[in-house]
C-alpha cells in the first residue's frame, strides 16, 4: 500500500505594527512623493520605465509617489535619483565632503548612548 505523504508549509507572517507618525513626517514624506511623481512626469517616464530602472515593483512605486511612510528608504532614495529629483541640496562632492565630516563627528562621540542612573537619597 502506498501512502502519500503531503507536508504543508505554515508560513507566520509578523503582526503589523500601528505606528503614529507627526504630522511634519507625514508632510514631508507626502512632499518628496508628490516631487518625484512631478520629476517622473517632466521627463516623460513612465511609472514601469522608473520601476524597471530601479529593479522596483510599479506598485510600490506608486506607494512612494503617493508619500506612504511604510516603503523602503533605499528604493524611495534611488527613484528620487532616478527621476532627478535632489536630496541634499549639494553636489556630489559636497556630499562626500559632509559624509566624512559626519563620520569624524561620530568617531569623536561616544558608541553608546545610555541614561544617567539616578542617585538614591535614602538618608532619613
Amino acid at each position: 500500500m502506498l501512502c502519500d505523504l503531503y507536508v504543508e508549509q505554515i508560513i507566520i507572517m509578523p503582526k503589523s505594527i500601528t505606528r503614529t507618525y507627526s504630522r511634519y513626517t507625514r508632510e514631508a514624506s507626502s512632499l518628496l512623493g508628490g516631487l518625484i511623481r512631478a520629476a517622473r512626469k517632466e521627463r516623460q517616464l513612465t511609472s514601469q520605465d522608473v520601476a524597471d530602472r530601479a529593479g522596483i515593483s510599479r506598485g510600490l512605486l506608486q506607494r512612494i509617489e503617493k508619500g506612504d511612510l511604510k516603503c523602503e528608504i533605499g528604493a524611495v532614495f534611488e527613484v528620487a535619483t532616478i527621476v532627478g529629483v535632489k536630496l541634499f541640496d549639494s553636489d556630489e562632492l559636497t556630499l562626500r565632503k559632509h559624509i566624512r565630516q559626519t563620520e569624524d563627528k561620530l568617531a569623536l562621540l561616544p558608541k553608546s548612548v545610555r541614561k544617567k542612573s539616578r542617585v538614591v537619597h535614602d538618608e532619613f
